[in-house]
């Protein structure tokens, strides 16, 4: 829609996206969390097992739900503006920037999540949402960071895609970002919080 209604301006429509995205994480963000724990992000799932905040058992189901919900929303978005429900995208994201952007995007985005909980819980959600819609602006890639929206993203031609032979890259990118932010953040708040402060 950011794209229709944009006219061809790149930064009207990435103005769109990103202020779209932050607002829904927030509202998602709000729902979901006292459900699921929020977790809409494979990086996340696996980081948040690897600290114990989840049984490893859990994962695969949680993983299985992630991408399968990425494809659903891209099958409903596209076909909400007559585009079809699924298609390979052509938008090109190769290149190094790309993936130290990747990098950079998934590394804050575990950061604020790691940081914000453990000290201020009823503040993530929003510090998520505003996060993703800064790294929107300050990353080359505008900042997936997340496994399965990469793979869903793959499957639109739309300017929120990527050619399904840039998505490995990408996917390796954020999981090295989150893993480096999972462990600096285990070294430097290394304990949750007894009370909210």
């Amino acid at each position: 829609m950011g794209e229709k209604l944009a006219g061809g301006n790149v930064a009207i429509a990435l103005l769109a996206n990103s202020l779209a995205t932050g607002a829904g994480l927030v509202a998602l963000i709000l729902v979901f969390g006292p459900i699921s724990g929020a977790h809409f992000n494979p990086v996340v799932t696996l980081g948040d097992a690897s600290q114990g905040g989840l049984p490893w058992r859990d994962v695969p189901a949680y993983l299985g739900a992630q991408i399968a919900g990425a494809f659903a929303g891209v099958g409903v978005a596209d076909f909400m503006f007559e585009k079809p429900a699924f298609f390979a995208s052509t938008h090109e994201r190769s290149g190094v920037a790309q993936l130290v952007s990747e990098f950079v995007a998934t590394f804050g985005l575990l950061a604020v999540i790691w940081a914000v909980s453990r000290h201020r819980a009823s503040a993530t959600p929003f510090a998520v949402g505003a996060y993703i819609t800064a790294a929107y602006w300050f990353t080359s890639s505008t900042s997936f960071a997340n496994p399965a929206v990469t793979l869903a993203r793959a499957a639109t031609d739309t300017f929120a895609g990527i050619r399904p032979a840039d998505a490995p890259g990408f996917i390796a990118a954020q999981l090295v970002g989150a893993t480096a932010a999972t462990l600096t953040f285990r070294w430097l708040v290394p304990q949750l919080p007894t009370a909210e402060t």
